[in-house]
């Protein structure tokens, strides 16, 4: 029997939309920057180009997982720990600086400490682990 046909534990489906929420975050961000590039002038063009391609991709990536989490696959888990470890990486350096974003802060680590929580909860690891 496929990991497809078994019922999802619900904390499975709310680890699922989280990371769809974040991946829809990231396409926003993305065509954000492409607004940018085309009606402000940047410092550095290959800078702002590399920085949309780099959004664009993990955009993919972060849909890509979130899929696959829906299927139950048992290496969403690494993908999933590494996109939230960044996105805390991201958080922490938005609290802090001239620059600094508490509101941006507080909006990537809120869902990357949840999507974590949720990710070691004993229904999605059953869930996502292969029957031996």
């Amino acid at each position: 029997m496929s990991n497809e046909n078994i019922r999802k534990p619900p904390l499975l489906i709310v680890l699922v939309g989280i990371l769809f929420l974040e991946a829809a975050a990231l396409a926003a961000t993305a065509l954000w920057f492409l607004s940018r590039i085309f009606f402000e002038k940047a410092e550095s063009l290959g800078g702002a180009v590399v920085i949309l391609i780099i959004v664009a991709l993990v955009a993919v990536w972060v849909t890509v997982t979130a899929i696959y989490t829906l299927r139950a696959r048992p290496w969403v888990r690494g993908a999933i720990f590494t996109w939230q470890v960044l996105q805390i990486a991201v958080a922490a350096g938005a609290f802090q600086g001239f620059y600094a974003q508490p509101a941006v802060g507080y909006a990537l680590l809120v869902p990357a400490v949840l999507a974590v929580l949720l990710l070691f909860s004993p229904s999605v690891l059953k869930a996502t682990t292969r029957p031996e």
